[in-house]
């Protein structure tokens, strides 16, 4: 902390640095650059009049160029950009150069986006690429070795490099840059990868280095960097605040997201970035009167947003329907064909409508997008599980799986795949492995006891129902899907079997409890007694009986489930 403190010890002079960024952002058309400036500088302290940083030196080229620069930024602004390109050719200034090549790399831009919005079908990847690029790295290479680019136009290069996929030679050039964070496509690469940077010790390093873990899903150290941020000065932030809630969403903590994105609806009323994020939210908890609040609010602020888009289409789909909602995800698409969440969402809807098909071709759109959205690779593998290709689900969930590795449903859906394919041992370990770092969803002892159970493994099935009923009623809730009953009707056989005519007794008088057990519940406690006059297997201290507040307690652990942990 200390020294994060150092590096933020002035804050006037760190305010100075972003009101210049959001002046040059502005002046080059970067205005995402400048929003997140502007964001940020209005969470510091007003600086008085005579602190205000001097204006930018004018020079010679720069007077000579101004007419020309005036005019193309004009027509930049209104996204007319091979007409703003036209008048900057032959412009010798840094500050034209860059809006010039800008200005054609945005034209190949949307060109291409228009050409991916026409078809919306099936698109080989490649097959629709910016023409612009090739000419471009030719350009920029040339005087790249001149040295004659500045920061922004190497930035630029950088972005050119990128699109091409030549990574290596996109890194060297994108060093000082935080785009940096979408070229590290796994968590093992990280360590490497920032060893052999050499980035400037400097304040907005935090920014950059928070931004790439939570891109990484390493949320835990992302949310260690923002605390310090907000500690360092940044706590009126907006941006952070709504950082943390996206890293809170992707940890599954709905709880704690909602509460920030509600803290932050409250601090900027109208703001739209993020919020299909918080619909995704809403949409999970169910809650459709927020979710139609949040709809209606976006559309009177912008209804021709992206966001507002994603966030009427989560209102129809938590409504079922599914056709409105994949109407509006598509229209999320028009405005933006390389909007992540959009292609994935819709990919989640063709999936309610059967259309494997165009499911399948969504989520491969979004993995397009971004390489690391594990929705889409779960999504592939949920597609090719419904369409019976066990292979494929295990190629598609080992994907999602490496993106989110201590994600319960992954490894779930890993061991059902494994068990598919007759590869017991793998799924036994992938259902271990889900129980051990939180099944969210309660089901992987359940499915490893059943597996135990086709393959008599009597003993290791009878341990894994017994911590299926912990698991279940420790969590303070009857789950839907619980299959309590279940693990019941098989303990009550086991101690059965096994002499236990105690531990047999009470899980039977349990199953009574139960709708579709009750009989067999009955039938049981009619042998057990028709053996009580019999002499009686003192106990064994396999497990303790079930307790009185429905929770069982294993006294003993006879087996040893720890050789199942991969």
């Amino acid at each position: 902390m200390a020294a994060l403190c150092s590096e933020f010890g002035d804050l006037v002079q760190i305010k100075k640095q972003l009101i210049s960024v959001i002046s040059l952002s502005k002046e080059r058309g970067l205005l995402h650059s400048a929003k997140w400036a502007s964001e940020l500088a209005f969470a510091l302290d007003r600086l008085p009049k005579d602190e205000l940083p001097p204006s930018h030196p004018f020079t010679e080229e720069d007077a000579q160029d101004l007419d020309a620069l005036t005019l193309a930024k004009s027509y930049f602004d209104l996204k007319e950009y091979d007409r703003a390109a036209y008048f900057l050719k032959g412009c010798c200034s840094r500050k034209a150069y860059f809006l010039y090549m800008y200005s054609r790399y945005l034209s190949g831009e949307k060109k291409k986006d228009d050409e991916t919005v026409d078809s919306l079908g099936p698109l080989e990847k490649g097959q629709v690429r910016n023409e612009a690029l090739r000419e471009l790295r030719v350009e920029l290479s040339k005087k790249h070795t001149a040295g004659e680019l500045d920061g922004f136009t190497l930035y630029l290069y950088g972005v050119v490099l990128r699109k091409l996929d030549l990574l290596k030679e996109s890194v060297e050039v994108f060093v000082d840059a935080i785009h940096l964070s979408n070229l590290v496509t796994n968590i093992e690469m990280v360590t490497t990868f920032l060893k052999s940077l050499s980035l400037p010790d400097c304040w907005i390093k935090d920014f950059f280095m928070a931004h790439m873990y939570t891109e990484l899903q390493m949320i835990k150290e992302a949310l260690q960097k923002y605390q310090n941020l907000i500690e360092a000065g940044f706590s009126k932030s907006t941006y952070i605040i709504s950082q943390i809630a996206v890293a809170y969403h992707n940890i599954r903590d709905i709880d704690q997201a909602l509460a920030l994105f509600n803290e932050l609806r409250e601090q900027d009323p109208y703001r739209i970035d993020n919020m299909d994020t918080f619909s995704n939210l809403l949409y999970v908890k169910t809650m459709k009167p927020e979710l139609s609040y949040l709809a209606h609010n976006l559309v009177d602020i912008d209804k021709y947003r992206v966001e507002t888009c994603c966030v009427i289409g989560n209102y129809y789909s938590l409504r079922s329907q599914h056709e409105k909602a994949a109407l509006y995800f598509q229209r999320a698409l028009k405005l933006n064909p390389r909007c992540l969440g959009a292609w994935t969402l819709m990919g989640h809807e063709y999936m309610e409508m059967k259309n494997t098909s165009a499911a399948i071709q969504a989520y491969r759109h979004a993995i397009e997008v971004n390489k690391r959205d594990y929705r889409a690779w779960y999504g592939l593998g949920q597609t090719y599980e419904i369409l019976k290709m066990p292979f494929y689900c295990l190629y598609y969930y080992r994907k999602a799986h490496q993106l989110r590795p201590n994600d319960s449903r992954m490894l779930v859906a890993l061991g059902e795949s494994y068990e598919k394919l007759s590869q017991q041992v793998e799924a036994k370990k992938c259902y271990w492995r889900a129980y051990s770092v939180g099944d969210v969803e309660k089901m992987a002892l359940l499915k490893l006891a059943k597996l135990h159970e086709q393959l008599t493994e009597s003993d290791d099935a009878a341990k894994s129902y017994m911590l299926y009923i912990q698991d279940i009623f420790s969590c303070g809730e009857q789950l839907e899907h619980a299959e309590v009953s279940t693990a019941l009707r098989y303990l009550g056989q086991y101690y059965f079997k096994n002499k236990l005519y105690d531990e047999a007794s009470l899980c039977a008088q349990r199953c009574c409890d139960y709708n579709d057990a009750r009989e067999e519940g009955k039938a049981l406690l009619r042998q057990i007694s028709q053996v009580r006059d019999q002499t009686e297997t003192p106990s064994a201290d396999l497990f303790a009986p079930l307790s009185n507040n429905n929770t069982p307690v294993r006294r003993v652990s006879p087996l040893n489930l720890i050789s199942f942990t991969p």
